[in-house]
């Protein structure tokens, strides 16, 4: 065998030998890595005063979107609830040459451009949580109005035969958030005719200040013995009129939604009657599997988006709506500590033990 077959045979040799490291090592080929690492993907969503944004959003989508298509890109940015800061994000983010965007609008309607501008350059947009306008490629969230008719169900179910002898005030969230008008739609579809509504606010960028001082004019209003229950649109809203509840004596029943950490302490202590649960996770990777599908030239499958929603603006979008839960005292155990959204620990601080104990966490 001459010198140079030799060197041709271990050469190949060890080509063999470094493809089988390779492959059981799980280590990904060099067309597959540049594949992954050409998936950029922009993350935009609308504030962090809801802590569910920071705390599981962002690190869920941000995991399964590596999970999916490890060396993926990944440029986030928060709006800090401002429409225009949201629109120059998404201008960033196409220079950037982000593939695909993940949008949660602050303003459905604003960003209808910044959507037809995405548009424009081929980048796909997936609409999160809250159904942007424009020419939007699928959108996930939960049953919106499905949330609202639960938390309606849940403030009469509390309220028993104290439904006629007084009123409620209904606290709906921001008028610029879609989510919140099928919220209130929902929660009308199954209170109204059944209780008085003494008064009704919509409350600008979801601000529990504005809730607070909406809900202490409320009980200057109509005095704090005619009000017999609030409805609230979210657990951020809940937490100003809590507040205001309490500093005027009050106690009555109170709805909420997103299972914010402290709305569970509320609920505990009963200054929060229910709030709904919408689990993160599940929407965040149905939206990072659409993105990653979209970033790598595909179509996500139709059973990804079983259902179709129609946009304000009129656009058709190929959606998947995930079914949203109530949270109360009786069952917290079983579903925001069994889907790992919180420990028993990091509800059951000192403050809340004894409450604990009480409804079985302890």
């Amino acid at each position: 065998m001459t010198r140079t077959l030799r060197a041709a045979i271990t050469l190949a040799g060890t080509a063999v030998l470094s493809l089988g490291v390779v492959s059981t090592s799980g280590v990904l080929p060099a067309s597959a890595s540049t594949m992954a690492t050409d998936v950029k993907i922009g993350l935009l969503l609308p504030e962090s005063k809801t802590t569910r944004y920071e705390k599981f959003d962002r690190p869920y989508i941000e995991q399964k979107i590596q999970e999916l298509a490890p060396g993926a890109h990944v440029d986030y940015y928060n709006a800090a609830e401002s429409a225009t800061t949201q629109q120059q994000q998404v201008n960033t983010a196409l220079a950037k040459g982000d593939k695909v965007l993940i949008l949660d609008a602050v303003d459905a309607k604003s960003i209808q451009s910044s959507v037809q501008k995405a548009h424009d350059a081929g980048v796909k947009v997936v609409s999160y949580d809250r159904l942007a306008q424009g020419p939007v490629d699928s959108y996930v969230s939960y049953d919106n109005r499905e949330v609202g008719r639960l938390q309606g169900k849940a403030l009469l179910d509390a309220l028993g035969a104290k439904a006629q002898s007084g009123e409620i005030v209904m606290h709906n969230g921001s008028p610029t958030d879609p989510n919140a008008a099928e919220f209130k739609a929902g929660a009308h579809s199954v209170l109204d005719g059944k209780v008085k509504i003494g008064k009704e606010y919509d409350t600008p960028n979801w601000d529990p200040n504005n809730a607070n001082q909406q809900m202490s004019g409320a009980i200057s209003a109509l005095g704090k013995d005619k009000i017999v229950g609030v409805y609230s649109a979210n657990d951020g809203l809940a937490a100003g009129i809590s507040t205001a509840l309490q500093a005027a004596g009050m106690h009555v029943p109170l709805t909420g939604q997103d299972a914010q950490l402290d709305a569970i302490q509320r609920i505990l202590l009963g200054t929060q009657t229910i709030t709904v649960q919408k689990p993160y996770k599940p929407e965040a990777d149905i939206a990072a599997t659409m993105a990653v599908d979209y970033a790598q030239g595909k179509t996500p499958p139709a059973a990804l988006t079983p259902v179709t929603v129609t946009s304000g603006s009129g656009q058709k979008v190929p959606s998947n709506l995930l079914k949203p839960v109530v949270v109360n005292k009786t069952n917290i155990q079983d579903t925001v500590v069994k889907d790992g959204m919180y420990t028993v620990q990091e509800i059951c601080t000192p403050a809340y033990q004894a409450a604990c104990k009480q409804a079985g966490l302890m």
